[in-house]
């Protein structure tokens, strides 16, 4: 099935609502957070997946901000995972040469946590192989109003007139910035919205909907995902006989 995936066509940038565990766990008549825990076991596939198949940019939705208003016992079971996620998977990132980025508002990330946290993003900083980035107590309205106000206070020591805000200057003071946008959005479970994340980014992003909860995702449902990606007309805005005149 991998040899059916164009390189040439596979996307820059791939983002991914993991969604479904609590779901999963329901299923089974097991707690949320065993849903939690199988689903870091997704998590682990996935991001191998995407190292081999040689996806340059991959972001988690891995804890939205509205996450925080769950029941404190989940929160908490969530930030030891995540915790423990991150020691676990520190030499598996650096044998695959997978560089860790993290977006969001951290600072609410409970003070061992950022400091793991921290810790894996300085040692995976020379990675060059791939760069995985986890959303973390991340929402993307919040995203673009700390972006308005860095903005403002830069304006503020700056002479900008009104015309020189353009989306590319503005883009610099979102959270990922250092990123290119997304070219194509999974999201698992069934659910088609797009809750909260990465809104400015994901204009022209494709989107694949699966109704496989997060823990039932794997490599093969990920690979149709991404022929699923190369098998579509990206317009920009575009007709189809524009794309085609241009050669796309």
């Amino acid at each position: 099935m991998t040899q059916s995936l164009l390189k040439e066509k596979l996307p820059r940038h791939l983002a991914i609502i993991m969604d479904g565990n609590g779901r999963w766990a329901e299923k089974r008549s097991l707690d949320r957070v065993e849903g939690h825990r199988k689903g870091a076991e997704s998590v682990r596939t996935i991001v191998r997946a995407a190292r081999e198949i040689g996806v340059p940019y991959l972001t988690l939705f891995a804890f939205s901000s509205e996450n925080w208003n769950r029941p404190r016992p989940e929160v908490d079971a969530l930030m030891i995972l995540l915790k423990n996620y991150l020691t676990s998977e520190l030499q598996e990132m650096l044998d695959r040469e997978i560089r860790l980025l993290a977006v969001g508002e951290l600072s609410r990330l409970p003070k061992e946590v950022q400091t793991t946290l921290h810790e894996t993003m300085k040692k995976t900083a020379h990675c060059q192989g791939m760069t995985l980035t986890l959303a973390l107590s991340y929402g993307g309205r919040d995203d673009i109003l700390q972006a308005i106000r860095r903005l403002m206070v830069h304006c503020q020591d700056q002479s900008l007139r009104p015309q020189e805000i353009t989306e590319d200057f503005f883009s610099k003071f979102l959270w990922t910035a250092n990123l290119p946008d997304p070219d194509l959005l999974i999201r698992t479970s069934g659910e088609m919205r797009i809750s909260n994340f990465l809104l400015w980014q994901l204009a022209y992003a494709e989107i694949y909907f699966t109704p496989t909860l997060w823990p039932d995702f794997s490599k093969e449902e990920f690979i149709r995902a991404l022929l699923s990606y190369q098998n579509r007309e990206r317009r920009f805005g575009l007709t189809s006989e524009q794309i085609r005149a241009e050669g796309g």
